[in-house]
């Protein structure tokens, strides 16, 4: 951490009785900033947009949130409650393409938006096939397939209740354990505030790891595409 970073942090109290999130400087500055910008109902928005397409993944939205709760400038329950609202609407949302579009449409669809992959669906897919439903309560607590479980269960049809009822059940453990995790931290915000830098650093390899793994995996896939074109022009 700079010099000029270390001296702004010496008030960390605002007038609200919770930190001042400007005082924290990088990445994890300002993902804080744009939450407390948000409020809680920010964070169902964040939860819903990252079920369908992961910007900025849970676990980095829900510990800053809670973070901020713990703090004392946001409402713990209502930050859990509007957590899982918007995690379970998004997860509504592939479930009915699922149901409505089909497996295939909407995998092939979803593919093609920037850090989403067909196989991640497909992996979610056999998770899904293999566990059943139960797979939908579990699921949820399972990275990646936490997001994508959904759109199986819809292809499958699986009862909208049932799917309701695992799927909040789920997204409801999920997100108390990262919430509670990051309001325990707000409680001691002098001493996390001088990790931030450690926290930024990582953020941002977790960011790097996962561009890096997408282009490597959509690389391949191109690899595998042009040798099977070639393979049955040759049979021709």
């Amino acid at each position: 951490m700079t010099t000029a970073l270390a001296a702004a942090t010496v008030s960390t109290v605002a007038a609200s009785g919770g930190p001042e999130t400007s005082e924290m400087g990088g990445l994890s500055g300002l993902v804080l900033q744009l939450i407390d910008r948000l409020g809680e109902w920010g964070v169902a928005l964040m939860l819903f947009v990252e079920t369908v397409f992961p910007p900025i993944p849970s676990e980095v939205i829900l510990p800053l949130a809670g973070f901020l709760a713990g703090a004392g400038r946001m409402n713990l329950v209502l930050v859990l409650v509007l957590a899982t609202l918007g995690s379970y609407v998004g997860a509504l949302v592939l479930y009915w393409l699922g149901r409505v579009i089909g497996f295939e449409r909407t995998v092939r669809w979803l593919g093609k938006l920037p850090l989403v992959d067909e196989d991640d669906f497909r992996r979610a897919a056999a998770w899904f096939h293999r566990h059943g439903r139960s797979a939908v309560l579990f699921g949820r607590l399972v990275p990646i397939v936490r997001s994508l479980i959904s759109l199986p269960a819809g292809a499958d049809r699986m009862p909208l209740v049932s799917f309701s009822f695992f799927t909040v059940l789920g997204s409801g453990l999920w997100n108390s354990v990262l919430v509670l995790g990051g309001a325990a931290l707000g409680t001691q915000y002098e001493r996390v505030e001088q990790y931030t830098e450690w926290i930024d650093y990582g953020m941002y390899t977790a960011i790097v790891v996962v561009v890096a793994v997408f282009v490597v995996r959509r690389v391949r896939r191109s690899r595998a595409e042009r040798v099977s074109r070639t393979g049955a022009a040759d049979r021709t």
